[in-house]
């Protein structure tokens, strides 16, 4: 089933005219880590805290269940919206109370991958 996800283009530039997803940045200590570590690996993280902390129709603590900072993909998620189930479905077009399935899965992903290769 194919599901309705917003246009990348569209969201980022969107976001862009976000004060407040425009003022997430890597600090010192992510860029190291993302640096030392690689984006194919930060993404593997990625895809665990997707699938761990948003893939449920209701993930425990939904709204709060994203620190701010911690791992590239904690600030990635922010910057892009992705990191709770209503930013999903207010930014993203991704519905609430549904399981995320492996389409959205991926494109929440391509998102942050998006994000981290524009500021890394």
């Amino acid at each position: 089933m194919m599901s309705l996800m917003r246009d990348v283009q569209d969201l980022f530039a969107a976001l862009q005219r976000s004060k407040f997803r425009r003022r997430f940045r890597l600090n010192e200590k992510d860029r190291a880590y993302f640096g030392d570590k690689g984006l194919p690996v930060i993404l593997e993280h990625g895809r665990k805290f997707i699938v761990d902390r948003l893939a449920d129709a209701k993930p425990k603590n939904d709204g709060k269940q994203t620190p701010m900072r911690g791992h590239p993909v904690f600030v990635a998620q922010h910057a892009t919206a992705t990191c709770c189930r209503g930013c999903l479905a207010k930014w993203h077009y991704i519905e609430e109370g549904k399981p995320l399935d492996e389409e959205q899965i991926d494109y929440i992903l391509d998102v942050i991958r998006r994000w981290l290769q524009a500021v890394g």
